[in-house]
């Protein structure tokens, strides 16, 4: 399945990182399929927590910051919330979709006391969830275009960021979380 990058005015500002992300970890890969990456994300995870302490769950790597369990549940709830403006737009619905405080669900999130595997075991069952939306897609859902956080945005383009948003927070958890 080839789902092609998503054009600058496809996507809002803030995307961008995202999409960079993206392009890194294809290129890491060997890759310009973003189905491959999408597939890969979660068992690249595993593969690199696999090794580390549980304990590491409760770990922020600075004051003020998230712990490893709060930033990947926010990697979990920021997919979720992608994935359903992914279906609102393929499907053609053009009402605009509204934006979501990251900062005030994290908190909210209660990871404190969730083991390391429970969260993993939540990434994988949410991303084969996505997973199934976007092989369900056909090229007329791809070219759709709608409104989210205040900005047009395509199918194609949240197909990109949810796994951009993944490589993004994975390259964090490599340098920030597991560099002590």
């Amino acid at each position: 399945m080839k789902i092609s990058r998503p054009a600058p005015t496809e996507l809002p500002p803030y995307a961008s990182t995202y999409i960079d992300a993206t392009a890194n970890a294809l290129a890491a890969m060997g890759t310009d399929r973003l189905w491959s990456l999408l597939v890969a994300q979660p068992l690249m995870l595993l593969e690199l927590l696999d090794p580390a302490d549980p304990a590491l769950v409760e770990h922020s790597y600075a004051p003020g910051k998230w712990t490893l369990g709060e930033s990947l549940v926010h990697v979990t709830d920021t997919e979720r919330v992608f994935a359903y403006r992914l279906l609102r737009v393929a499907r053609g619905d053009m009402t605009p979709l509204p934006g979501f405080d990251q900062d005030a669900w994290v908190p909210e999130s209660r990871t404190v006391g969730r083991s390391i595997d429970d969260i993993l075991t939540e990434i994988q069952t949410v991303r084969a969830a996505t997973l199934s939306l976007v092989k369900s897609l056909d090229d007329h859902a791809w070219s759709q275009v709608g409104v989210a956080s205040g900005h047009p945005v395509s199918s194609r383009a949240l197909a990109w960021m949810i796994a951009g948003h993944f490589a993004h927070h994975l390259d964090l958890t490599r340098e920030r979380y597991l560099a002590r």
